[in-house]
């Protein structure tokens, strides 16, 4: 294949990268599944004229067996399989209800959440639920583990692990390995610095959970935040 039409190849993958994936056409959709196209033609020309030949329609795309999509100049078996399981997999997609979020009301919703995991350790985790702008949950994850009194989390982790899911609300919680629902000083400490930062990303801190293993004290029902 000609240098020219190599760098051809490439352009949809590049314009993936630098405008995301609603900015591609269907052929150059249909050209990233293929990966290359032929001596002659760039992967999205042969795109174009695939999607052509079934009037442009994802449809009738995906009524084309192997056999049909093989007489094309440039599709071999691996690519017409490759085709065909992108197609299944947005049928099957589409024939799936989305999962309903669980939505955190108050602190004993997120106690529901973390107490499995939290409240048989003998050893300190640092964990955190992240919610959208109608306290749904959006992700959930262990940020650190430490030693016996202590499991110190790093902000940065933190509020990076937010962005990332455009997270505009966070819960974070450990646990207490000694029973003890008292929040220690470094515990106070931690919610005002993760408090302030928030409040600079416009991320709020909703509450700061101590979980032991009969029960949970929360920052916010105390009116600590």
């Amino acid at each position: 294949m000609s240098l020219k039409l190599l760098a051809e190849d490439d352009r949809p993958r590049e314009k993936f990268l630098q405008k995301g994936k609603g900015s591609l056409s269907d052929s150059e959709l249909l050209a990233i599944i293929m990966g290359s196209g032929n001596r002659e033609e760039s992967v999205v020309e042969l795109a174009r004229k695939i999607l052509a030949s079934v009037n442009n329609n994802w449809h009738q795309l995906s009524l084309l067996s192997l056999k049909d999509l093989m007489k094309f100049k440039g599709i071999g078996e691996a690519k017409a399989i490759s085709i065909i399981t992108a197609l299944e997999i947005g049928r099957r997609r589409a024939g799936q209800e989305i999962p309903e979020r669980t939505v955190i009301g108050n602190s004993n919703d997120a106690y529901s959440i973390l107490k499995n995991n939290l409240s048989d350790l003998r050893t300190e985790e640092f964990w955190a639920i992240f919610l959208n702008n109608s306290n749904k949950v959006i992700h959930t994850s262990q940020l650190t583990q430490g030693g016996i009194s202590q499991s110190i989390v790093d902000v940065r982790v933190l509020f990076k692990t937010a962005l990332e899911h455009f997270s505009t609300g966070v819960i974070i919680a450990h646990n207490h390995p000694s029973g003890s629902l008292k929040p220690s000083k470094e515990d106070m400490n931690i919610t005002q610095k993760i408090k302030e930062g928030g409040a600079i990303l416009s991320i709020q801190l909703l509450d700061h959970i101590i979980i032991t293993q009969n029960s949970y004290f929360s920052f916010s029902d105390a009116g600590l935040l």
